[in-house]
């Protein structure tokens, strides 16, 4: 039988007094999102409904790419208040995780534009098509997402991918997208558009370094395999 409260752990146990015993990377996803809730239900514990919550991966297989309360409201025992302060920690966390000032971010090479977009990129449950500018030194002077779309792909046109570009003065370019099923390999439209996009970039003298497909943890990279 789940545990009601709280107060029915044994004190060294609780997540916030563990916490301040042993630092926040000594407890659990479970015991991190129990704190975010602070109390549960009549029927369940925060810990429970936590741990419900990250039950075989959860935290990084469903919460990841959550970005509207509604998402979180259909867990029992959730309600907007408690969704709005789980949905805030996991803006905060992917927005660290991808918070580098950008005119120290030096991309030459698809693994290292692998790492700048994956923390953007891998838990995003709506495709997103972005554009990277870099200058001459292959340093990163702005982002911006291009389209977003549904599941099923996005649209994209050279013109929206090269307007920022030369607003920016970039003398290059990298497109990513990422793939919400986590499988990177290229489909047949990704191809056409890669074409596309770099005989745009010839004819306007901005060359198109790459374009990278985020997957789970994985990526596929149209320069590594020769197709750029």
């Amino acid at each position: 039988m789940p545990l009601k409260t709280i107060k029915e752990i044994p004190l060294c146990d609780r997540p916030r007094e563990k916490m301040a015993a042993c630092g926040a990377r000594g407890l659990t996803d479970a015991e991190l999102i129990a704190i975010l809730l602070r109390t549960g239900t009549q029927e369940k514990s925060a810990l429970d409904i936590a741990g419900e919550m990250t039950a075989d991966g959860g935290l990084y297989n469903r919460l990841a790419g959550i970005t509207r309360i509604s998402e979180l409201m259909h867990i029992k025992g959730l309600g907007q208040v408690k969704a709005a302060a789980v949905l805030a920690a996991l803006e905060i966390g992917r927005r660290i995780a991808s918070a580098r000032p950008l005119a120290r971010v030096h991309i030459g090479s698809a693994q290292e534009g692998a790492d700048f977009l994956m923390p953007r990129l891998r838990y995003a449950s709506r495709e997103q098509f972005v554009a990277v500018m870099l200058n001459s030194k292959n340093r990163v002077i702005a982002t911006e997402v291009i389209s977003e779309g549904t599941l099923t792909g996005s649209v994209v046109h050279a013109r929206e991918v090269f307007a920022p570009a030369l607003l920016h003065h970039a003398a290059a370019v990298i497109v990513a997208h990422n793939h919400p099923s986590g499988d990177p390999q290229p489909s047949r439209e990704d191809r056409e558009v890669t074409a596309m996009l770099a005989e745009s970039g010839k004819v306007l003298g901005i060359p198109l370094l790459d374009h990278l497909i985020i997957g789970d943890g994985a990526y596929y990279s149209f320069q590594e395999y020769g197709a750029l």
